[in-house]
């Protein structure tokens, strides 16, 4: 079995984990947004980027990636890197990363524990993997290798899931937990896609928070999610459910202040119904984490 007292930082170049930075309140950047958040709305305190969508040579991507770095903190959310493929890693989309990571100085890096692609074709989708220990080595090489390159640690994300596998040996939250202590990377915890997994597998949503190591949980997703053949689907289209704010608090306090985004990628709202659902985020989250401090 994994043993993660045998893969500590030093033996694979990444200083000691340094204590948790917390951001506040931000939002995943869109396109319909860009003049909003150009204003500086007081809202946000900081962006999520598609990687992909600025690794260009030049252009308005660039234009706009440079505008808001004046304006917000950053982080970077991939979702091509296909950490758990069967393939090699494209070292080139790396190579990508590192140069748009040189220039928006984001506080993190992520993208999401599964693989987007079989036999050499992009499926334009997030798989889950089985959860084995073949499964787990196979991912910590990787994550290792990605780190390495980058010079840093990235924040995997966990992804909703509609199918399980019969070979599959421990739970979601033990070979997330696994991976993250032995590859020594940082986990991005996303809210909804625990609920959407929990209603649609059967498991309690709590049990996945409570599996995980505390430390390193670095960013919260929040979410919307539609239904469809007696499955939920983590759709991003919708406003966040009443069951997931009360996750959210779940989470808050087990793992404290930690980072926290409304995610949102298609039925776009006008820009104050997006800050307002913001703000249910952060009265939430002051209201929780200062009951926890008292």
């Amino acid at each position: 079995m994994h043993n993660p007292a045998m893969h500590n930082s030093a033996m694979h170049g990444l200083a000691p984990i340094e204590p948790r930075p917390f951001l506040g309140y931000g939002l995943g950047l869109r396109p319909c947004y860009f003049d909003d958040l150009l204003k500086g709305e007081a809202a946000v305190d900081w962006l999520e980027l598609l990687s992909e969508n600025y690794m260009v040579p030049g252009g308005k991507p660039l234009h706009v990636l440079d505008a808001m770095a004046e304006r917000y903190p950053l982080v970077l959310h991939g979702v091509s890197m296909s950490i758990g493929g069967t393939e090699p890693l494209d070292l080139a989309y790396l190579a990508r990363l590192k140069t748009l990571a040189e220039r928006a100085r984001p506080r993190w890096i992520s993208d999401h524990l599964c693989f987007t692609g079989a036999g050499g074709n992009n499926l334009h989708d997030l798989y889950p993997l089985p959860y084995t220990e073949e499964a787990l080595r196979h991912v910590v090489a990787r994550v290792r290798q990605v780190q390495d390159f980058l010079g840093r640690r990235i924040l995997l994300e966990n992804v909703s899931s509609y199918l399980s596998y019969r070979q599959s040996s421990m739970s979601e939250w033990q070979f997330l937990s696994a991976i993250a202590e032995e590859a020594d990377c940082l986990l991005l915890l996303d809210i909804n896609n625990v609920f959407v997994s929990a209603v649609n597998h059967g498991f309690k949503p709590e049990d996945f928070l409570h599996g995980l190591p505390p430390e390193r949980v670095w960013q919260f997703h929040l979410a919307g999610h539609s239904e469809a053949d007696g499955f939920l689907v983590d759709t991003h289209d919708q406003p966040v459910r009443a069951e997931v704010w009360d996750l959210y608090q779940t989470a808050l306090r087990h793992f404290g202040a930690v980072s926290t985004m409304i995610e949102r990628d298609d039925n776009f709202p006008e820009f104050a119904e997006l800050a307002e659902e913001l703000q249910t985020a952060r009265r939430l989250g002051e209201a929780v984490l200062s009951r926890e401090a008292a």
